[in-house]
């Protein structure tokens, strides 16, 4: 469902719960299109990178396409694109690709994760992504009304390990799915195997390099430091 601007403009008010470390409260950027917003898609940089962009589709927390998601893209700002693009060129040196999940994700999007929040009667995807949590606590705690991927410098996604002539490339063990709710999906959670440990370190180390920096309680979720527009997010469609 399209959210009006002046309801995504009062979520941008409200601020987010998770994300009070900002300086100042962000403001919604005027543009209609990617390209006014200086946002790229990354396979215009690497053509053949992996992607599984979930929120295009239905296999993802809600269960259904998210507003605002018209195609299954990543759209980065442009000098978060070129970083993660030398990312995965210093990859495929050691046999290793990265396969993205998220990218880019417009206000609109946000707005329709706190809607499902709200409705705590659609229980279809607890098995899979909050199995050990009541549905009435992941708004706030994990789903927050604004959202850091909306400024364009934030970027979820694995670990892939090729074989040498780049095929047949299988996805690393991280210890649980994306967009897992719950502790085990903290970077440095015990409890995992030695090999769930490595893979995630292997991860980390990867987009470090690159300037991305990990947020502690995704293992998944890098965001490239410093941000190009810190306090500015987006809401042009995926398309």
């Amino acid at each position: 469902m399209r959210r009006p601007l002046a309801a995504i403009a009062l979520l941008v008010a409200i601020g987010s719960p998770l994300g009070s470390r900002a300086e100042q409260s962000p403001s919604l950027s005027p543009a209609k299109t990617a390209a006014a917003a200086n946002l790229v898609d990354i396979r215009t940089l690497v053509p053949d990178i992996a992607e599984d962009i979930k929120y295009a589709g239905r296999d993802n927390f809600v269960g259904a396409p998210i507003d605002g998601y018209r195609a299954p893209k990543c759209f980065l700002l442009r000098t978060v694109a070129e970083a993660l693009a030398r990312a995965e060129h210093d990859l495929r040196a050691q046999h290793l690709r990265l396969k993205i999940w998220d990218c880019y994700r417009p206000a609109r999007a946000v707005a329709d994760f706190v809607r499902w929040a709200h409705d705590l009667g659609d229980q279809r995807t607890k098995a899979q992504h909050y199995p050990m949590l009541d549905k009435s606590k992941l708004l706030g705690d994990y789903i927050a009304p604004v959202s850091g991927h909306s400024r364009g410098g934030t970027v979820d996604l694995t670990l892939e390990r090729c074989a040498a002539d780049g095929t047949r490339c299988e996805p690393l063990e991280m210890g649980t799915d994306f967009d897992y709710f719950g502790v085990r999906a903290n970077t440095d959670t015990p409890g995992l195997t030695p090999q769930q440990g490595e893979n995630r370190a292997l991860l980390r180390s990867a987009m470090e390099r690159g300037g991305f920096h990990n947020y502690p309680l995704e293992w998944w979720h890098y965001t490239f430091a410093p941000e190009p527009t810190p306090h500015t997010i987006y809401d042009v469609p995926v398309e």
